[in-house]
């Protein structure tokens, strides 16, 4: 399984949000997408899941998974690819669930709706749950009445459940503290190695990049700047962009 963007350009109007120009996701890897906010990392997330046009953006060039073109995909092609084969998780967790339904019955009506019965529907969500380490109990309370890192842990079952080959994750840590960003963080390891799961994980902190992808490019002013291995970038930095951000890092003094 690869994700392959090439000649990628996202422009609202004559104004271009994003340009990238190489960038791959292998099966078993995760790349992380860096760079400060509004550098067009969010706005590459919403190109590859075929969601630019919804905020009045165009996209132009090549996105393939395992070489089916998916700019040219109909509204039909896409339902059976975003979610089932494209999962996304978000910075704002609750954000994706609607706080008057409890929360199995969105990833219940999520699964149903990529054509599992009620009982596969259910069995599914609870053998996710556990996968990531909560209690299928949490599925019959609201949103309200769970974590940040719990919702979030929820919506990557979500993925899980869907059986999805690639997980975008936008900025998945940002709003959690350091010890639930953690537990998130080693869970995403776990998908990669045990799933074999994609990963591209979009980040403004090079702290938790360096931590946790394999590659890593680095967004500037909507355009990719630098990639590479990312303790390659991370030892040799080769844009002075990329040096800028390294140093902002916080730093415990001696």
């Amino acid at each position: 399984m690869k994700l392959q963007l090439r000649d990628v350009q996202v422009r609202f109007g004559d104004r271009l949000a994003a340009s990238v120009a190489a960038l791959d996701v292998d099966a078993g890897e995760i790349v992380g997408l860096a760079g400060e906010s509004g550098s067009g990392k969010s706005m590459t997330i919403q190109a590859v899941l075929g969601l630019a046009g919804t905020v009045g953006a165009s996209v132009a060039g090549s996105i393939k998974l395992d070489d089916v073109e998916l700019t040219a995909m109909s509204p039909g092609g896409w339902r059976a690819v975003r979610g089932r084969r494209i999962a996304a998780v978000f910075q704002s967790p609750g954000l994706a669930f609607n706080p008057v339904f409890r929360v199995g019955a969105i990833v219940t009506k999520a699964l149903r709706l990529h054509g599992l019965s009620a009982a596969e529907a259910r069995e599914r969500a609870d053998a996710a749950m556990r996968s990531v380490l909560l209690s299928p109990e949490l599925l019959h309370r609201y949103p309200s009445q769970l974590s940040g890192g719990q919702l979030q842990r929820v919506a990557i079952a979500l993925a899980l459940a869907l059986r999805a080959e690639v997980l975008l994750a936008d900025e998945p840590t940002s709003a959690l503290d350091v010890t639930v960003q953690a537990e998130v963080l080693e869970l995403l390891r776990e998908l990669r190695d045990s799933r074999g799961m994609a990963i591209l994980f979009v980040s403004h902190d090079l702290a938790v990049i360096a931590e946790l992808c394999d590659r890593v490019a680095v967004m500037r002013a909507g355009e990719v700047i630098e990639q590479g291995r990312t303790a390659d970038v991370i030892a040799a930095p080769r844009h002075e962009y990329t040096r800028e951000l390294l140093a902002a890092v916080p730093r415990l003094e001696a």
